[in-house]
This record gives C-alpha cells, sequence and structure tokens, in this order.
C-alpha cells in the first residue's frame, strides 16, 4: 500500500468515522472500553504500553482502545480515543493511531518524529470535532456541516430515516441497504446541490455520497457514490 492510499484511509478513519471492521470484543476494563477486532488483541501488558504512549502524546484520560484491519491488507493498527469534552452541540475528543511492528505494514516504520515505546509507535493526536443533531428524540453526530445550518442538515436527516425522498432511475436503490444511516458523516451544500455521507454498514467497508436535491421541499436522490478501501 503506498503512503498516499495509507493515508486517505487513516484520514477517514479519524474524521469521517470508518470504524474498525469484524469486531472480536467489546468490554470495558477499569472505565477505559475496548474494542478489539479478530487477530489484533491487545494483551493487558500491550494496553499498558498503548496508555504510556498516548500519555506521553497528551491524551491523559483515555476512554477507549480500539483495532482495525488496513483494508484491503492484512495490516492492522491501534486508534485510542480521549474522553469527550461536551458543550452545547459540540463534541470534542483526541484520536491517536498507534502502530504495533508486527501488525503493521512490513515495510513501513516510525518516521522521524513519531514517538517509540518497545515495538510501539505513534505520531501527534489529531482532533476529532463532531455536533449532535437532533431528529425526534434521538440524538446523532457528524463530523463536517458544511454550507447549511445545522437545522437543514436536522430535517435531511429526517426525511432520509423516516424515509421521505425520492429516488432517481439512475441511482440503485438496493445499494441503500448497505447504508448506516443512524451515522451521517458529513452534510455539504454547494449553490442548490447538497451531498450527505454514511458509512456502510459493514465497519471499515467504505461509505456512501447521496447526491440531493430539494425541490418545492421534496427530497430528491440524483446520484450515489461509493468508496471502498
Amino acid at each position: 500500500m503506498n503512503k498516499q492510499r495509507l493515508g486517505i484511509y487513516l484520514f477517514c478513519a479519524i474524521y469521517l468515522g470508518i470504524s474498525p471492521p469484524f469486531t472480536a470484543s467489546a468490554t470495558v476494563k477499569n472505565k477505559v472500553e475496548t474494542d478489539y477486532v479478530a487477530g489484533a488483541v491487545l494483551t493487558k501488558s500491550q494496553e499498558k504500553i498503548v496508555l504510556d504512549l498516548a500519555a506521553q502524546r497528551g491524551i491523559k484520560k483515555v476512554a477507549k482502545i480500539s483495532t482495525y484491519y488496513l483494508l484491503p491488507t492484512d495490516a492492522r493498527g491501534i486508534q485510542v480515543q480521549s474522553v469527550e469534552q461536551v458543550k452545547d452541540r459540540k463534541v470534542t475528543s483526541h484520536i491517536l493511531n498507534i502502530s504495533y511492528r508486527k501488525w503493521w505494514l512490513p515495510n513501513e516504520g516510525p518516521g522521524n518524529d513519531d514517538l517509540q515505546v518497545g515495538e510501539f509507535w505513534a505520531g501527534k493526536p489529531a482532533i476529532r470535532k463532531e455536533t449532535i443533531l437532533k431528529v425526534g428524540k434521538k440524538d446523532y453526530r457528524t463530523r463536517t456541516i458544511q454550507g447549511m445550518t445545522l437545522e437543514e442538515a436536522e430535517r435531511i436527516l429526517q426525511m432520509l430515516l423516516e424515509p421521505n425522498y425520492t429516488v432517481e432511475p439512475a441511482v440503485r436503490q438496493e445499494n441503500f441497504e448497505q447504508i448506516a444511516w443512524d451515522k451521517p458523516m458529513s452534510f455539504r451544500k454547494q449553490g442548490n446541490n447538497y451531498s450527505v455521507t454514511f458509512p456502510h454498514l459493514a465497519r471499515g467497508a467504505g461509505f456512501s455520497d447521496l447526491q440531493i436535491k430539494i425541490n418545492n421541499g421534496d427530497l430528491i436522490i440524483h446520484q450515489m457514490f461509493q468508496a471502498i478501501p
């Protein structure tokens, strides 16, 4: 896997919320949740190293440790998420991606600016910002609202969830069954065109971008693009 493709996948994992696939376990240990995929389960001693590395990178309060596959390869990575800070509708956390030599890509090692502890290394943490959307009595989260108001994003999400929309013939509606509708990733508006992105139901399997028009209050899905790692 070249560095450009690696960068794209990690961007998706951090900013677009693509979750790790093939979960083996999801438990809470001493208030730190762990969510490991099959073939990438950390031992207690390894967890201590990961927590130490996170602390050295500035994440003192860890909420979650998870592992994921770097599809389409067999490489596996580790992700640490800090305790969230919530203010009104805004949620902020820090995300640290950690590599373990035995799981990572064979020809990839720590960079000059990476911090290394044993066979684990990490760069600097990224900031994850989310916005809480309220539809009915349920809360949803999204990473990006661009070119539209919060209320517009909530209305579009409500229409998609009901569902209350029209699909143009060029769109393969059977693919909608693979969309995780409750995990909106982004809402964008440019001119009269809207774009809403959702992850695939199978974790780590990419995402779908819906191209939308609103005509006299009616929501029309006229295109759908899919990105698969």
